[in-house]
């Protein structure tokens, strides 16, 4: 089960220009750190299923390579979107 309706749009109120701003590269880092976060606690309990670790693997990759572009394009808004997501540890 991935976010729902409600999470996403509060997500893409927090980080887009608007309501309906979900293409930005922010937008869709905090859509995938949220599904990813919510994947991390569906592994504790089901340690061994492969096939959704392989998707958040991907989902994993999705979100280093928005966040490269990201830091590419414009510095600042890559430091204040891993600040905000409490990204890097």
């Amino acid at each position: 089960m991935s976010l729902s309706k409600e999470e996403k749009l509060e997500i893409v109120k927090k980080y887009g220009k608007n309501e309906k701003d979900s293409g930005t590269a922010e937008v869709q880092i905090a859509l995938l750190t949220g599904e990813i976060n919510r994947l991390t606690s569906h592994f504790e309990a089901h340690k061994k299923d492969h096939a959704s670790r392989r998707g958040l693997m991907q989902m994993v990759g999705k979100r280093r390579r928005l966040l490269d572009y990201l830091a590419s394009i414009e510095i600042e808004r890559y430091r204040r979107i891993i600040k905000e997501l409490n990204i890097r540890k």
